[in-house]
C-alpha cells in the first residue's frame, strides 16, 4: 500500500495504483458481502501488510471476514476498491451512497476524504446496475 497524489488530494493505493475506499457501514469489521463484495471487491491479503511510501505501518491492520478471508484495514477502516476504477489512479465512485453506506477515498491519516464527486463520475447506484 502506498499513497499517491489524486484531485482529492493525497489517498491510500495498492500496490498496483489502484485507488482504495472506505464504507460507512463498517466498524472494524465489513458489512461488504455478497452483491455488495463483487461491485466494491474487498483488499485481501496473503500476508502481513506492508507500509509503502507515506503509509503509517502503524495504522495497518487485517481482520479475518465470516468468509474466512483477511481483509486489510487501516486506521481499523476495512479496505475495497470500486470495480469501476478500470484503470491506475481511477476514482469513478467518491462520496457515492451504495448499498446501505457512503464510499469515500482515505487520506494517508486514515480520515475519510470528503470531498464531493467531481463532474464525470462513472459510478452508478446499486438499482443502475
Amino acid at each position: 500500500m502506498a499513497v499517491s497524489a489524486s484531485q482529492y488530494g493525497r489517498i491510500l493505493i495498492d500496490g498496483r495504483h489502484r485507488t482504495l475506499y472506505v464504507f460507512t457501514r463498517d466498524h472494524r469489521a465489513s458489512a461488504c458481502y455478497g452483491a455488495c463484495a463483487a461491485v466494491w471487491p474487498p483488499y485481501f491479503t496473503g500476508g502481513p501488510p506492508v507500509a509503502g511510501s507515506g503509509v503509517n505501518a502503524s495504522l495497518l491492520g487485517t481482520f479475518r471476514r465470516r468468509d474466512n478471508k483477511v481483509q486489510l484495514t487501516y486506521a481499523g477502516q476495512p479496505l475495497y476498491f470500486y470495480t469501476g476504477d478500470p484503470r491506475p489512479g481511477d476514482i469513478n465512485c467518491q462520496a457515492f451512497p451504495d448499498f446501505g453506506g457512503d464510499w469515500f477515498v482515505v487520506s494517508p491519516t486514515g480520515h475519510r476524504i470528503m470531498s464531493p464527486a467531481e463532474a464525470g463520475s462513472t459510478c452508478q447506484s446499486r438499482a443502475a446496475r
